[in-house]
């Protein structure tokens, strides 16, 4: 079983908002759970939700709000709205 590392959820949170800005929308919400389940990591032994969580916090831009995020930020319930297009 391959893990996900950090740079695998960067790409593919990437994509994620690279699709939702050529479908032409004005945001896009990205749940933590959704993501990693796409890099087939979660739920599993080797699921890294808090490397997930890390890097969509980081990709966070002025304007974007955290919905529905959990106490500590983290975990499969972290849902981020991203607002398109990203600069």
């Amino acid at each position: 079983m391959v893990v996900p590392n950090a740079e695998d959820f960067r790409r593919a949170l990437r994509a994620w908002l690279r699709n939702a800005e050529t479908e032409g929308r004005s945001h896009v919400d990205v749940n933590a759970g959704d993501l990693h389940r796409r890099l087939g990591g979660y739920p599993g032994r080797g699921h890294r939700m808090p490397v997930c969580c890390h890097v969509m916090y980081q990709e966070l831009r002025a304007g974007d709000q955290i919905l529905d995020a959990p106490p500590k930020g983290q975990g499969a319930s972290l849902t981020i709205r991203y607002r398109l297009p990203r600069p």
